[in-house]
């Protein structure tokens, strides 16, 4: 919201002055009147391996986080090109491995990604689109430029937060979208159930979409059940589905039902007990036919895990160059493999100063932050990182970006980033702003709900 000089951002203006205009009593009470939407939607998140209990009502912060026109529209770009490239890689090495073949990118990282699924290779998806659903992850560093943190191409959460966090504001401040030209983001399920029938591999009738949810205790549970309550489709477990004559089918009171595209939030591994892990009990026996047989989609496709791979992230940029013919819009943070001589030599030297992530643990999981680690931590990774170097990368800490936040009784400033996000279906459509993450704790970096992190509604504003 303030620029170095301690001046007000000429597109924060018009809700700094709001917040001014707001005695304290008012402004409690619209931050109890978003809290108490929230109870009573049952917002909630799950949190594993917690004494206190799985069930949390999601930590919302009532002030905005404001993006200008031109700003989004070179977030927006850059997210489009990325997600194109990542999209052309997938379906790359998939089929020719042309990428692979020139040396791009060494062939060892993606044969040995823990989610490469070389039993498809030669497999066409339907399109040939492999993330349909992204979320990446943008943080806005000391220079004021936003840097990718991270893809998530898998099974990517909080679309559901995004939304309930605007109408949870405007129902704190009605008048305000209005008189800030606030661009609406009520889109995304429409724009999700236009993706899903998209890919469908019948197209003589209506398509049947389903929701394949792992159940209850998943923690993304509410997320599951509110976006399918919004698009209109029926949100199912492994258990209401069965595979006959190489199609799915939805067990309905009425009678078995076809299916046409099913979008999951399970994980490649607990798909189908009869090509993947055995002991399942989440997924379908003899999805994978299906799959392969070309009678069911799959949002998003198996096999899309290996993009996600933090080691992967290094190399996006190769890709966007090499696919594209482009340098990239969005730049990385500047990342260091293990698994490469001299990059280990100085992550092992500079540990105390370093971020590093596990290639595939997500939430906040898996990571040290140097400077705020113990020697024993240190010490713990730096053991981790020498006996499996193919599984670390290494950042610099990145100074994120601050946004007013109310804290305590008072407004402090917090880190944040962005996640906007991406849909690829009959071309690219991105909602106009995204779940800003914000670390309530004072001082942290980890905006992870599942690591005490909450979340900010978004505000893109429309050109004047």
């Amino acid at each position: 919201m303030f620029a170095d000089d301690l001046t007000v951002r000429t597109h924060c203006q018009e809700l700094y002055r709001k917040l001014q205009s707001l005695d304290r009593k008012d402004f409690q009470n619209r931050k109890a009147a978003a809290e108490l939407y929230f109870l009573r939607q049952g917002i909630t998140f799950n949190v594993y391996h917690d004494e206190r209990g799985t069930e949390r009502i999601f930590p919302f912060d009532p002030v905005p986080r404001v993006i200008d026109a031109a700003e989004w529209e070179h977030i927006e770009t850059g997210l489009t090109q990325r997600i194109t490239a990542l999209n052309l890689f997938l379906y790359d090495i998939y089929h020719d491995q042309q990428i692979l073949n020139d040396g791009v990118i060494p062939r060892f990282y993606v044969e040995h990604a823990k989610h490469y699924r070389p039993e498809f290779r030669g497999f066409d998806v339907p399109k040939d689109i492999y993330i349909h659903i992204c979320g990446t992850d943008l943080i806005r560093d000391k220079d004021g430029k936003f840097y990718v943190l991270e893809d998530n191409g898998r099974c990517p959460s909080g679309a559901s937060y995004l939304l309930e966090n605007r109408n949870a504001m405007k129902r704190a401040f009605p008048g305000l979208f209005q008189e800030m030209r606030v661009r609406p983001v009520d889109s995304y399920p429409n724009d999700l159930l236009e993706m899903l029938e998209y890919i469908s591999p019948r197209r003589d009738e209506n398509p049947v979409c389903v929701l394949l949810t792992p159940g209850f205790y998943n923690s993304a549970y509410f997320e599951h059940c509110y976006l399918a309550r919004e698009m209109g489709i029926q949100i199912v477990e492994g258990s209401d589905l069965i595979v006959l004559d190489r199609a799915v089918y939805m067990r309905t009171t009425r009678g078995l039902q076809r299916v046409d595209v099913i979008y999951r939030r399970i994980d490649d591994d607990f798909l189908d007990p009869v090509v993947f892990r055995k002991d399942s009990v989440l997924g379908v026996a003899g999805l994978m036919n299906a799959y392969r047989a070309g009678n069911v989609a799959l949002a998003n496709a198996v096999g899309t895990g290996v993009a996600d791979d933090k080691v992967m992230y290094y190399f996006v940029p190769k890709m966007i160059e090499y696919y594209l013919g482009q340098e990239p819009i969005l730049p990385n943070v500047p990342t260091y493999l293990a698994s490469e001589e001299q990059d280990l030599k100085y992550i092992i030297e500079h540990l105390p100063e370093l971020v590093v992530k596990a290639a595939n643990e997500s939430g906040g999981y898996g990571m040290l932050i140097g400077p705020c680690a113990t020697r024993e931590e240190i010490a713990n990774f730096r053991e981790r990182i020498l006996s499996d170097p193919r599984n670390y990368i290494a950042q610099p800490v990145m100074s994120l970006s601050r946004a007013p936040t109310w804290c305590e009784g008072q407004m402090e400033g917090r880190h944040v980033d962005l996640r906007p996000y991406i849909i690829y279906g009959d071309g690219v459509k991105i909602v106009p702003g995204g779940l800003t993450r914000v670390a309530l704790k004072k001082g942290s970096l980890v905006v992870n709900s599942s690591q005490g992190g909450g979340s900010k509604d978004t505000w893109v504003l429309t050109r004047k």
